[in-house]
């Protein structure tokens, strides 16, 4: 299934493209593996100490994520689109077997392209309810924060 993404922010999207340097089924493993999510998900010098995947469609995922202080934030969700190596689909609208959340916030699209040897051309979009929440997500940061999250990824995903 073959879904058109914008390649540039939209009214309801916000897009973030990298070329990794590594592969994309280590990239791919960093994304779907606890032990290594937590390695990287939060923008240093947050945290991630508690991460949970039930890598299905329909399955839940639960990342929290913890600022300096130790406050933590869980951020729960539900996969939507599982392919290996290839596309990630989740969303904050479930949180696991389609149990709906309190607010639907956002639906993250992950596609991992082979970007020559031992690279990833690596897109995330994040795909907002409505035009105001992309506009929130963005002044919180989104592709600061996602970016340097991506710069930790490709370190991670390089190493192992």
């Amino acid at each position: 299934m073959t879904n058109a993404l914008p390649t540039q922010d939209t009214d309801r999207d916000l897009v973030l493209i990298r070329v990794l340097n590594a592969p994309r089924d280590k990239v791919y493993q960093c994304w779907t593996q606890p032990d290594l999510l937590k390695q990287w998900f939060a923008p240093k010098p947050w945290t991630t100490p508690k991460v949970e995947i039930d890598l299905r469609p329909g399955g839940a995922s639960r990342f929290t994520m913890a600022d300096e202080a130790g406050t933590e934030y869980p951020n729960p969700g539900q996969y939507l689109e599982v392919i290996p190596n290839e596309r990630l689909v989740f969303t904050d609208a479930f949180t696991g077997d389609w149990a709906p959340s309190e607010k639907p916030f956002f639906t993250a699209v992950l596609t991992f392209e082979d970007a020559g040897p031992g690279k990833t051309k690596y897109t995330a979009v994040a795909r907002h309810w409505s035009a105001e929440d992309a506009e929130s997500h963005k002044k919180m940061g989104f592709h600061e924060g996602w970016g340097l999250c991506a710069a930790q990824l490709e370190t991670l995903a390089a190493s192992i």
